[in-house]
């Protein structure tokens, strides 16, 4: 066997014999199959041993395979480390975070410059994607997300509760008084047109069952996968939207949209997550930037209280909902995957 390792060959035969496929471990490593194979085949020749048996279109590791496998994958495993703590080291001014898109454009966004400008010694990157950061592969600081904090094995810390009512914009409102007369307001909504956003924590199906409010067969055909496009047909007078007050509280404070009844409960529960390795809060960046959170969702909270009780809205129709109340509402809603 010669002295000279062939890397390429263990990275790709670490890949592959970690998922299993010469397909997949060649998506992971963005080139093509046969390459990886002819690697493996190479690391076979220098080793003079069979790292895999193929039977019928699959592979296992033989006994020498499997070996390999569990040396290979600590080296590898510690080279992605070491390589994290030099990333961290040359980015060391600079705070990276990841955060679920409509709360980063909607909430976060307008926020930033404050948080800029009083901290303008460090860099910032923001990365709005929905889903959440691998933190053992990806080199970010900390996650701000929406869900139910049922994030395993990492720190956790509720930043902002959520209230979340039907809303719509007055012309809808009043237009379907116009047609409909002046109802009560469960009667009124279970003639109204529902917008459904499917990826948020409460939707229409155990808002309406919890409020004992049945509605016709089509009234939920509008399904958005995004609170801002959800928001958005609500003020064009499409129906009404089961929102959140934090996403939607320009257009609320604003007059385009308007809750549906200041008589319906106001659900509230923590929405939105510090995510994030325990020892990633020993960072100056991360502590910096957490307590500037704090402080921006108290004053948020108090605001959107002040708001809805500007509606008519009585703090006395809250309903509190708890973390089993958000993991228990529907299977499919789970943890709310992706965030609004």
């Amino acid at each position: 066997m010669k002295n000279d390792l062939n890397l390429n060959g263990m990275l790709y035969f670490e890949a592959v014999a970690r998922l299993g496929r010469v397909s997949k471990a060649a998506g992971e490593l963005g080139i093509s199959a046969s390459a990886v194979s002819q690697q493996i085949r190479l690391l076979e020749e220098q080793f003079g041993v069979r790292l895999f048996r193929r039977e019928k279109r699959q592979l296992s590791l033989t006994q020498e395979g499997e070996r390999l496998y569990q040396t290979s994958s600590v080296a590898f495993r510690m080279i992605r480390e070491a390589r994290q703590v030099v990333a961290r080291r040359r980015e060391n001014r600079q705070l990276i975070l990841r955060v679920s898109p409509s709360f980063g454009v909607r909430w976060l966004g307008p926020r930033l410059a404050d948080f800029i400008q009083t901290h303008d010694t460090w860099d910032l990157r923001v990365d709005a994607q929905p889903d959440p950061t691998d933190f053992e592969r990806e080199v970010v600081d900390m996650d701000l997300r929406y869900g139910a904090g049922n994030w395993s094995g990492l720190y956790l810390e509720p930043i902002l509760n959520d209230y979340v009512v039907p809303m719509c914009s007055p012309k809808y409102l009043r237009d379907l008084h116009d047609r409909v007369g002046r109802l009560p307001p469960q009667e009124l909504l279970a003639e109204a047109r529902l917008i459904d956003s499917i990826k948020t924590l409460y939707r229409w199906d155990f808002w309406l069952a919890r409020n004992r409010i049945p509605v016709g067969d089509g009234a939920l055909g509008l399904r958005f996968d995004r609170s801002s496009m959800a928001i958005q047909m609500a003020m064009r007078d499409v129906g009404v939207v089961l929102e959140s007050v934090t996403l939607a509280y320009q257009e609320l404070s604003g007059g385009a949209l308007v809750p549906f009844s200041p008589s319906f409960e106001i659900l509230r529960f923590p929405a939105y997550w510090i995510v994030s390795p325990s020892r990633h809060q020993n960072r100056r960046i991360v502590q910096l930037f957490s307590t500037w959170l704090r402080q921006q969702a108290a004053v948020h909270d108090e605001a959107a209280l002040h708001l809805l009780q500007s509606f008519g809205c009585s703090v006395t129709h809250l309903g509190n909902l708890s973390q089993d109340d958000l993991l228990g509402s529907t299977p499919e809603r789970g943890g709310a995957a992706g965030g609004p």
